[in-house]
């Protein structure tokens, strides 16, 4: 890994790496180590290093909505007047459970927001 003009490079290695690690973030250092063909300690100086430079940060779990029974996902665009004269809209739909993302946007919509609903019938209310 170099840093070009604050810029990361990234060699054939660390894509390596990170191929391994967007597959399953708890893949463990060893085995990512014989995929990659170094050893287990420069697969951690290497992980050390990119997440020094700000090119990894943390890992996360991938919650399963369905279980929960949540099975209907949908984007939903919502126009305002004058988008820029309504900061707390925002703020509003975040306050509503099912919204998972909020977004402004530009063209037809001035927002985007993303919700979760157990089904169809869920989403329409």
């Amino acid at each position: 890994m170099k840093v070009v003009n604050q810029n990361v490079q990234i060699d054939g290695i660390d894509k390596k790496i990170l191929r391994a690690l967007m597959a399953d973030a708890r893949t463990p250092i060893l085995e990512i180590a014989r995929g990659v063909g170094v050893s287990g300690a420069a697969i951690h100086q290497r992980l050390r290093k990119l997440e020094k430079s700000g090119l990894l940060a943390g890992s996360k779990f991938v919650i399963n909505p369905r279980i929960l029974g949540f099975t209907t996902m949908a984007f939903v665009g919502i126009y305002l007047d004058k988008a820029a004269n309504n900061p707390d809209a925002v703020k509003q739909l975040k306050r509503i459970p099912e919204v998972l993302e909020c977004h402004y946007t530009t063209g037809d919509w001035s927002i985007l927001i993303k919700v979760l609903c157990k089904d169809n019938e869920h989403l329409m209310h």
